[in-house]
This record gives C-alpha cells, structure tokens and sequence, in this order.
C-alpha cells in the first residue's frame, strides 16, 4: 500500500497540478491545503479496475471557489467509470486555499492530473 502511495506521489509530481485556462485571471492558484499529499490520501484505487488490469491517467478539471471548496468537477480524460470517480471524489473530498486576483479570493478553474498504475 505505501508502495502505490509512493508511486500516485512520484506521478503526480511529474505530470503536476495545471491551470486551466485562467493564467491570466488570477494571480495566485488554488492549491490543496496539506499539499499533493492531501489528494492522494483520498484516492481509493477502484478493486474492479485493479482485478481487470486498468490503469492511467484520469485529468479532472475542478472549479474551487472563493472559499476554497471544490463547486464542480468534470473528467476531461477517462480511464474507466470506477477510476474516474475514484479521482472526482478524492478531488472533491479536498480542501483548497482560494486562488486570488489583486489580493481577493476568486473562483478558479485548475486541472488535476490523477495516476491508477498498478505494480
């Protein structure tokens, strides 16, 4: 298990945790409170999709609000239903510090990248 944690860590620094097109609208980004980390704890790898083989990467793209709460999700790449909700909710289950524009908390889109390899 501190195997598969070590390997979500490792991939999701690699592919990291984007802006979705509002570079130019906020200053500061969302991030997770508690880091990369904080995501990674959330995610359950689904048993269906570690008995049939599948892995890869689920994009999400996340709307965090002014107060750091996710308001809605949407998979931008699929790996499978149980592997993309599994992503949702760990990214849902997230609290995010607010990204900001001239100082004021704003509501901001990001895309997460979220890896299911198995060993």
């Amino acid at each position: 298990m501190k195997n598969l944690f070590y390997s979500f860590l490792f991939l999701f620094f690699l592919f990291g945790l984007d802006v979705f097109a509002q570079e130019d609208k906020v200053d500061v980004m969302p991030e997770p409170v508690g880091g990369i980390e904080q995501i990674l704890k959330n995610v359950v790898y689904p048993k269906a999709a570690k008995d049939a083989g599948i892995g890869g990467k689920v994009i999400v793209k996340a709307v965090i609000n002014e107060k750091g709460n996710v308001v809605e999700t949407e998979v931008m790449k699929s790996v499978s239903e149980g592997c993309d909700k599994a992503a949702v909710d760990a990214i849902k289950k997230t609290k995010f510090t607010s990204g900001k524009k001239d100082d004021k908390p704003v509501k901001t889109e990001i895309t997460i990248p979220i890896m299911f390899k198995l060993k």
